[in-house]
C-alpha cells in the first residue's frame, strides 16, 4: 500500500532492483558453473559420484551460503580407470587474475605430485604475466570463463553426440577406410566441443546426427 510517497514503509522512488538477492543470483550462477564442470569431468572418464551430480539448487545453497567462497567449490578427482591421473578445479574470485594469484595457487598444489591436470574457472580476464606463469606449471592447465560453464553446450537438444575415441579404435577407422588422421574433416582445439572434453591435437571424435527430419548418419573429426 502506497502511503505519502511511501510502499510498505519504504522511499517510493527506491529502484526495485535493490529488492533483488544480489546471492541469490550469484549462489545460482556457481552452481550452474559446478554442476557443468562435474558433467564434464564425469564426460571425461572422471569419478563424480551421482550426489553431487544430483545436488539441487537449494541444496547447494544450504552447503555454500547465498554467497558461496569459490575455495570452497573446489573439486579433486582422478579417473575412473587410472587413479593415479588426478585433476584439480578451481574457482577464481571476480578480481583480475594476476600473476601472484597464479602464484598463490601454484604454492597450495607445489605438494601434489600425482596431479595430472589442473582447471581454473575465472570470472575476469587473465593478465599476459599471469598466463605465462601458468605456461610454466608442470602440467596440463585449462581455463574457463564461469560463463561458458552456465548451460552443458552437450546436453542441448540441437546437438549431436559426441564420442571420444580411444588410440585402438582411431587405429581401426583408420585402416578400415584406409585414411590417415589428417584426411578426416577437421575440429579446432579451439572448438567448445574440444574443449568440453580436453582433446588434444590428433585425437578422434565420433559425431552421430539424429533427428526428425534428417535422417540418423555418423561422422569423424580429428582435433587440430
Amino acid at each position: 500500500m502506497e502511503v505519502d510517497g511511501e510502499i510498505n514503509g519504504e522511499a517510493a522512488g527506491r529502484c526495485l532492483a535493490s529488492f533483488i538477492d544480489d546471492g541469490t543470483v550469484e549462489s545460482h550462477r556457481y552452481y550452474l558453473a559446478r554442476k557443468t564442470t562435474l558433467q564434464m569431468l564425469k564426460d571425461r572418464g572422471y569419478l563424480v559420484p551421482n550426489s553431487e551430480l544430483e545436488l539441487t539448487l537449494q541444496d547447494f545453497r544450504n552447503i555454500y551460503g547465498p554467497k558461496p567462497d569459490p575455495d570452497r567449490l573446489r573439486i579433486s578427482t582422478a579417473l575412473v580407470l587410472d587413479e593415479a591421473k588426478k585433476v584439480l578445479v578451481i574457482f577464481v574470485g571476480p578480481q583480475l587474475v594476476k600473476v601472484n594469484t597464479i602464484r598463490g595457487i601454484a604454492a597450495q598444489i607445489v605438494n601434489r605430485e600425482s596431479l595430472s591436470g589442473l582447471i581454473l574457472i575465472l570470472q575476469s580476464r587473465i593478465t599476459n604475466q599471469a598466463q605465462k606463469a601458468l605456461d610454466d606449471l608442470r602440467f596440463k592447465v585449462e581455463i574457463f570463463q564461469i560463463t561458458d560453464l552456465l548451460v552443458n553446450i552437450t546436453r542441448h537438444v540441437l546437438k549431436p553426440k559426441h564420442q571420444v575415441l580411444t588410440p585402438k579404435e582411431k587405429e581401426k577407422l583408420l585402416k578400415k577406410y584406409n585414411l590417415e588422421d589428417k584426411q578426416l574433416p577437421r575440429m579446432s582445439v579451439k572448438d567448445a566441443i574440444a574443449r568440453y572434453y580436453g582433446l588434444e591435437r590428433g585425437q578422434v571424435l565420433k559425431v552421430v546426427y539424429s533427428g526428425e527430419i534428417t535422417q540418423s548418419h555418423v561422422t569423424y573429426r580429428c582435433v587440430w
